[in-house]
């Protein structure tokens, strides 16, 4: 029988050829994404989100109204902050990686960019993002650009009883556990099996600029295919345990909590939120002359097709203007032919290429939900036609 760790090492070595896959993702999207876009109107949403309650928190988010490049520019890209921003020195930082390894290792900026480079464009998302009225815009598509994490975990040599990494961040903050006020760093764990996906990047530049401050500097992991809670920002330790990591940002925090039905008894669910789902929104809506458009996005999968519903219309299918990839948003659009002064709503949904159709809000995965994470109903917008 193999051992767990020869088994592991030869995941690593083919993890090789699967990375240069992800490697050559397009680093740059059009210079305009939408370009019938760039002489036209936007007509402004109704719904605008409401002022934000929490700005030491919600630091930005994307204006939808604005977009108009398939790659999101690094001063509109949405920023979440858990705890205070850490002010990090390149020349004292040090990202350490130990616990259950052959070889600890302490790496500078400079140590880790002598080693393979690779770049990847990934859409990131909060997993709360559009389940309250002020959040609307808590997603973004960035060029990223650093060294496979697989790599690093080979060389350091995870040993035969390693099951969880762990990825520590600088930012620290008191917690609350019960009766005891405690200071907590943010950390999030993964099994040991995805983090040895090819397509993780300890990454150090976005969108061809070494990484802003308010998005991680130094370093920070990319994982793609991952809600943007996993992508750790300020990375100074990589861990590798035994069992599961139960920090608050896993076991208490964005965990979602879901009813459900079983053999006529009500069961609770509770699961750490981890990969993103599949998802839709209307951009803009933009007029030339007596000519209206519908524009938006797509991610959480690879995008086979979008449909627009203009209030309690029909499905129309909308063209795909930028494919996108299996980890970065697709851009669509469609035609709005004659729209009839007054009031519209505008919905999407957005399907798969395995067939699967994001679900509508009362879809009984989504009602069954007492918590706001993963909220990737239908979005719909109102606008007024005049």
């Amino acid at each position: 029988m193999t051992s767990p760790s020869i088994s592991r090492r030869t995941i690593l070595r083919q993890g090789g050829a699967a990375l240069a896959t992800v490697s050559v993702l397009r680093l740059a999207g059009p210079a305009h994404a939408f370009p019938r876009a760039q002489d036209a109107e936007v007509v402004l949403w109704l719904d605008q989100p409401e002022p934000n309650p929490v700005p030491e928190a919600i630091v930005r988010q994307l204006a939808w109204e604005e977009l108009d490049s398939w790659i999101t520019p690094n001063d509109e890209f949405f920023v979440i902050k858990h705890f205070a921003q850490p002010e990090l020195s390149e020349g004292d930082w040090r990202l350490e990686i130990g616990g259950l390894v052959d070889h600890p290792m302490a790496l500078t900026l400079d140590d880790l960019k002598a080693r393979e480079r690779a770049e990847a464009t990934v859409t990131l998302e909060c997993s709360g993002n559009s389940a309250f009225p002020f959040n609307k815009g808590l997603v973004g598509n960035a060029a990223w650009a650093g060294t496979p994490l697989a790599t690093l975990l080979e060389e350091a040599g995870v040993q035969a009883d390693g099951r969880e990494v762990v990825f520590w961040g600088a930012d620290a903050g008191e917690q609350v556990w019960r009766e005891v006020t405690i200071t907590e760093r943010f950390a999030r764990g993964m099994s040991l099996d995805d983090a040895l996906s090819p397509a993780n990047l300890l990454a150090y530049e976005m969108n061809g600029e070494p990484l802003p401050p308010l998005h991680g500097f130094p370093l920070r992991l990319i994982a793609p295919g991952w809600y943007g809670v996993a992508n750790v920002k300020w990375l100074t330790r990589i861990e590798v345990l035994d069992r599961r990591y139960m920090g608050h940002f896993m076991a208490r925090d964005y965990v979602t909590i879901r009813e459900e039905e079983v053999d006529g008894e009500t069961v609770w669910t509770f699961t750490s939120v981890s990969r993103n789902r599949l998802k839709s929104a209307p951009a803009k809506v933009t007029r030339q002359g007596d000519s209206y458009t519908i524009m938006g996005a797509a991610w959480g999968a690879p995008i086979a097709a979008v449909d627009v519903r203009i209030d309690d219309g029909p499905w129309h299918s909308a063209t795909i203007t930028e494919p996108g990839t299996d980890v970065a948003w697709a851009f669509w659009e469609v035609e709005w032919a004659d729209p009839t002064p007054g009031e519209h709503t505008v919905t999407s949904r957005a399907i798969a290429a395995d067939g699967e159709v994001q679900p509508a809000p009362d879809d009984p995965l989504l009602a069954g939900k007492t918590t706001y994470w993963e909220s990737n109903g239908h979005i719909t917008r109102r606008v007024e036609i005049v």
